[in-house]
């Protein structure tokens, strides 16, 4: 069985690697990354069997748009919006948490997609 693939758009990270990218692999999923909605609508497009959509909120993602493109295409996938600001809604999300928690999206990732660490 292979391992759940994420995509996760971001802005691009002023380091090399996001750090986010970086939790998600070494918690053993398959991380694919959009650097604006754009990329996150072209990547789902190529990719449209991710198991979870993560989106960090700002400026250079629209969390709204990109939701509601993959709700429509594939009602199942679960979406996460990720903020870091209290009380901020992505209305089409599935649910939204803490863009300083990695901790929390993992653990919510594997809750909803099992832990990836038991398939080898």
């Amino acid at each position: 069985m292979p391992r759940p693939t994420i995509l996760v758009a971001e802005r691009e990270p002023f380091q090399a690697l996001s750090a986010r990218k970086l939790v998600l692999e070494t918690a053993k999923f398959n991380v694919i990354t959009a650097h604006s909605t754009q990329e996150g609508l072209d990547l789902f497009a190529q990719f449209p069997k991710v198991s979870m959509v993560v989106m960090v909120q700002d400026e250079k993602i629209d969390c709204e748009r990109i939701a509601r493109t993959i709700r429509e295409a594939s009602p199942k996938a679960p979406i996460v919006a990720l903020s870091p600001s209290v009380g901020a809604r992505c209305d089409w999300a599935d649910t939204t948490l803490s863009s300083h928690d990695p901790e929390a999206l993992v653990n919510f990732a594997r809750s909803l997609l099992g832990d990836p660490r038991n398939l080898e």
